[in-house]
Order: C-alpha cells, then sequence, then structure tokens
C-alpha cells in the first residue's frame, strides 16, 4: 500500500480522497490557494502546502507548483480528484516524469479518450454503438449545415477538448449555424484553451446513462454498475441515480461490456466511467464519452454495491489487483443523489451565490450519507465551484430511496448561503422523475421549472398582470439557452425568470417591465450580477455599442457570463479590469445612449 497521497485538489472531493486515505492509513497531503487557507481539506490533511493566489492558474491548475509539493513532502503518489488537472494528459505525464504515481490511467489513455474525435475512433475500434457525428473537427459553418442535411436536425456542436457542456451548441435549423458555430468556438477557446470543434446528431429526448469501469495493472478489467444522470440544467448533473431504472437487463448488460471493451482497447488503469445517451424503450444506447477519473456521482454506486472506490483507487494505484472480480454484480437496493450548490434557485435562475456558510448539519438517519466540502463557518470562495456537498439516500427501492431522500432534504440544515435543495426537492417530487419519464432536456425544455419555484423578489400579480415591456437585463447563453440576468440596482436585483427561445415569455414568471404609458429610458450602467472575476473585456473606452453587444465577460464558479450594454450608444468609461474581482451589485461600464 502507498504511504503518502498528494490529493491536488479541493473542496468535496479532496476531503473525500483525505478521509480514505486516513482509513486506509495512508499519509496524506493537501494543496491549497491563498484564499482556502482555512479551508477543511487543509484542515484534515496530514500536512498542507500553499501553491499560490487564489486564481485557479497560480494554485490548483500549476502543474510544476504541484510536482514540486509532492517532492517537497515525500508524496509517493498523487490523486487529482475531479475537476482541474484530474483529465488533463500532460498533467498525469509531469507527475509520471517525476517518478511519481499518477492514481488514476496512462497519460496514454487521458490523451486518447480526452480527444472526442480519437475517443470515437476508438470506440468504434471495440464495436461500441455510436451516435452520427463528424470523423474530424469541423472548419467552417457549412460544416454544420452539411451534416445537418444529412443526418438531420438537431445538431451538437461540442468541443474536442472539453466537456460538461462547456463549448456546446445545439443548432436547430441551417439558420442557427453560424452564430452557433462562432459561440461554441469561443467558449471552448476560453474554457480548455482550444476551439476545436465537432459534430455530433443531437438525441433531444435521451437518458443520460452512465457505466462504471475499474481495471488493474494485471489485465482485469470490470464493469461494475451503472448510473442515471439525466436530469441536468445547463449540461450539469443535479441528480444522479444507481443502479439506471427503467432498463432492462439486456441493455444494461450489453452497455457494460461494450464499456469493457473500451477500457481493454485503451489500456485503462484505475477507476474510469463511460457515457451513454440511451433510448430505453428501443433498447438502443450510443456511445458519448470517457471521463478517465473518479465521479461526482459514485456514492451511489459504492451505496448499492458496498464498495469504497477511492480505497479501490489507492490500492490499484499502489499495484494491487481488482478486489472485484466480476463484472455485473448485482446493485443491493437503490441509492440516489443529490447535488447541494450555492446557488440561488429563485426564479430558476441558479445564480451563483458564495460566502460565508453559518452552519452545516446533515442528517443523521439510517441509510443517508453526506459527503461534504464544508462545514459551520466556512466560505464558498467564489473562484471555484459551487459545490458545498452531495446528499445521498439508499433504501431497498427507489420509491422508498425518493420518500428517505426527501425527509433526509427537509433535515439538512445550511445557512448563510442559498443553496440548490429547494430545487432537488421540486424535482424528486415531480411525477415525471417518479415515473422514469425524465431525460437529459426534460427540466428546461418539458416542465416550467420556474414555475415550481419561488420567484425573484420584486415581482407582484398586478406587475405580471399589467405589463408589456420588458426592462433590459444581462443575458447568459448556456448550452444554446438564453438566461437573463437582472441588471443590479442599489436596491438589489429586479426579477427576472430564464426565458429558453423561441418560447414565449411567461408573464407569470416574468422580469420587470414597464407600466402601461411608461417609457422611462434604458440605463446605460452595467452592473455585476453576481460576486466574480473579470475574465475578458470586449470593448474600449469611446467604442460604438449595439444593445445586446457583449462588452465583457464575467466569470463565476466556473461559469461564464457574457455582460451585455443596455442601450445603443458609446461606452463612456469601463470601471474594471481583466483579472478583477467585482462583488455582486459593482459597476462594470457605462454606455451613454445614443442621442443623449
Amino acid at each position: 500500500m502507498l504511504s503518502k497521497v498528494l490529493v491536488a485538489n479541493r473542496g468535496e472531493i479532496a476531503v473525500r480522497i483525505i478521509r480514505t486515505c486516513a482509513e486506509a492509513g495512508v499519509a496524506s497531503v493537501a494543496v491549497y490557494s491563498e484564499a482556502d487557507e482555512k479551508a477543511l481539506h487543509v484542515r484534515l490533511a496530514d500536512e498542507a502546502v500553499l501553491l499560490g493566489a487564489a486564481s485557479a492558474s497560480e494554485s490548483y491548475l500549476a502543474i510544476d507548483k504541484i510536482i514540486e509539493a509532492a517532492g517537497s513532502t515525500g508524496a509517493q503518489a498523487v490523486h487529482p480528484g475531479y475537476g482541474f488537472l484530474a483529465e488533463n494528459a500532460a498533467f498525469a505525464k509531469a507527475v509520471e516524469d517525476a517518478g511519481l504515481i499518477f492514481i488514476g490511467p496512462p497519460s496514454s489513455a487521458i490523451e486518447v479518450m480526452g480527444s472526442k474525435i480519437a475517443a470515437r475512433e476508438i470506440a468504434a475500434e471495440a464495436d461500441v454503438p455510436q451516435v452520427p457525428g463528424s470523423q474530424s473537427t469541423i472548419a467552417s459553418p457549412a460544416d454544420v449545415i452539411a451534416f445537418g442535411d444529412e443526418y438531420g436536425y438537431p445538431v451538437a456542436i461540442k468541443a474536442t477538448y472539453g466537456g460538461g457542456g462547456r463549448g456546446m451548441r445545439t443548432v436547430a435549423s441551417a439558420a442557427d449555424a453560424e452564430s452557433a458555430f462562432a459561440s461554441a468556438k469561443q467558449e471552448s477557446a476560453a474554457a480548455f484553451g482550444r476551439d476545436d470543434v465537432y459534430l455530433e446528431r443531437y438525441l433531444s429526448s435521451a437518458r443520460h446513462v452512465e457505466v462504471q469501469v475499474f481495471a488493474d495493472t494485471h489485465g482485469n478489467a470490470v464493469w461494475i454498475g451503472d448510473r442515471d444522470c439525466s436530469v441536468q440544467r445547463r449540461h450539469q448533473k443535479l441528480i444522479e441515480e444507481a443502479p439506471a431504472p427503467g432498463l432492462s437487463d439486456d441493455l444494461r448488460r450489453a452497455m457494460g461490456e461494450a464499456s469493457v471493451r473500451l477500457a481493454k482497447k485503451v489500456g485503462y488503469v484505475g477507476a474510469g466511467t463511460v457515457e451513454f445517451l440511451v433510448e430505453a424503450d428501443q433498447d438502443r444506447y450510443y456511445f458519448l464519452e470517457m471521463n478517465t477519473r473518479i465521479q461526482v456521482e459514485h456514492p451511489v454506486t459504492e451505496m448499492t454495491l458496498g464498495l469504497d472506490l477511492v480505497a479501490e483507487q489507492l490500492a490499484v494505484a499502489a499495484g494491487e489487483p481488482l478486489s472485484i472480480t466480476e463484472s455485473g454484480a448485482a446493485p443491493r437496493g437503490h441509492a440516489i443523489e443529490v447535488r447541494v450548490n450555492a446557488e440561488d434557485t429563485r426564479g430558476a435562475l441558479f445564480m451563483p451565490s458564495p460566502g460565508p456558510i453559518a452552519t452545516v448539519q446533515a442528517p443523521t438517519r439510517a441509510g443517508v450519507r453526506w459527503d461534504g466540502g464544508y462545514e459551520s463557518g466556512d466560505e464558498v470562495q467564489p473562484y471555484y465551484d459551487s459545490l458545498v456537498g452531495k446528499l445521498i439516500a439508499w433504501a431497498p427501492t427507489r420509491d422508498r430511496a425518493l420518500d428517505r431522500l426527501t425527509l433526509a432534504l427537509d433535515e439538512l440544515i445550511i445557512d448563510g448561503v442559498p443553496t440548490t435543495v429547494p430545487a432537488a426537492r421540486q424535482i424528486i417530487a415531480h411525477k415525471d422523475f417518479r415515473n422514469v419519464a425524465m431525460h437529459t432536456n426534460w427540466l428546461e425544455r418539458d416542465i416550467d421549472f420556474a414555475s415550481l419555484l419561488p420567484p425573484v423578489e420584486g415581482l407582484s400579480d398586478t406587475d405580471a398582470e399589467d405589463t408589456e415591456e420588458m426592462l433590459p437585463r444581462n443575458e447568459v447563453w448556456v448550452g444554446d439557452r438564453r438566461y437573463v440576468i437582472p441588471f443590479f440596482t442599489p436596491a438589489g436585483p429586479a426579477a427576472a425568470a430564464p426565458v429558453a427561445e423561441p418560447q414565449a415569455r411567461r408573464t407569470a414568471t416574468g422580469g420587470p417591465r414597464k407600466k402601461r404609458g411608461g417609457g422611462a429610458a434604458a440605463s446605460g450602467e452595467a452592473k455585476s450580477p453576481m460576486q466574480g472575476t473579470v475574465a475578458q473585456i470586449d470593448v474600449e473606452v469611446g467604442a460604438q455599442v449595439e444593445a445586446g453587444q457583449v462588452l465583457m465577460v464575467l466569470e463565476a464558479m466556473k461559469m461564464q457570463n457574457p455582460i451585455r450594454a443596455a442601450v445603443t450608444g458609446v461606452v463612456e468609461s469601463l470601471h474594471v479590469e481583466v483579472g478583477q474581482v467585482v462583488a455582486a451589485g459593482a459597476s462594470l461600464a457605462t454606455v451613454v445612449a445614443a442621442g443623449e
């Protein structure tokens, strides 16, 4: 067994790994940024090394600093967790070149599976069914149109080097190709440093099912269960469960066997997940991608199979053979996980909401597990992921697990920051979810989710009934959907609600509107809709801009939010610079309206 492991991560997953190391008698080394000096993972580790400033690029993404920290502390191995550098082939190679053990697959496997095009080629060689897609990266909107003409719409443009929905756009028709192509490349470049994109036929009502695989250095490879991750917003998972409900035994086994073939083909070692789009009613599945790391949702597999997947990772990294000798073990009962993020769900906006947490108190009932990255008195930083923790409930049946999870959500106490718990309650109570009628677009397309959540304060029924013209607001485009974010005033944010184009506005949950007979000019001041960091500035003082034009991009908790001009006019002043951290409501720029 290993003697000392450096955990190259933070938050919930770092805490999870450090605690398993302690149980296994393995010393742990935490790394941290200046902002995380008092973080829980730092307090729990046996040693801790400061990497640098709050910016991830100066800390959790600084490969040289992490390698140096491992060497200076005498760590034998590095565990990347998930996110940050977990699927970075250059990082894995740097760890290997330093004579350390990378707790994950070989860098060569990460490199191949990290390229969506190369992954599709390997999947084809392993006889894994795939959604029709381009054979290489695409160069122009004309490629999108040609693909759509051949395979039909909608079409998905995806980042070749990326995931999590970033750099992805759906194209409903040829008319949308140019704008979607440009925005996908721009977001891909900003998120992953490369703007390569490729195409896939978009399955608009498929479920997202993934298979857990594990392989060791002795030639053993197995699949150990599956999970459903279909409930998503902005292509980010909200709720996961195991086993995936409503699948036939033949379909489940076929996906598992395909996953093992893929893992063996790529020379995989360690824990990995093969993701599929599934049309369960037709017993069809299509390869989506392979995540070459431990998944956020791994606890549901652990609870249904009685495993500790992180402990298994440590053992395999130490050269031991898998303790799991056969594929497809029958799960015991059902487990469901809710991701609890520091986000304000009013109006279904899911606004990032960092800040200090006064109280964290997890339920203690039987069959319930809380994997958290924070304790009472800790602070959710604006620089990183918004995940506070994961609440998991197990029971002998899915219905009982849902009932237990409902009670656990009521008992979970997190004071100080708003969380996604209200949204989770509504999802697991919905008849579609109870009846396994959900798919990846269900939450954002098929139900009026905003109507199930509290509205943003400030909009009365009278306002909704007696209005006709929307006041100007910022817009956030994510996954080819438009989310409107209010302009801030000293009194706080105006009401707003997500609007999915091209649907008509929803009167009951819309934003503030001018009263009939009104006509006040729109404000030309752009204010920050949330605390975040200025990622880029697209205009200069004196520039002519159109209403709706992007002035700058604000990044908060791994989300990039375009800040747009409210009026047509001239940029009179810019109040921030790239890299500056701004508070919610801070003035960013002023545009003088044309004619004033």
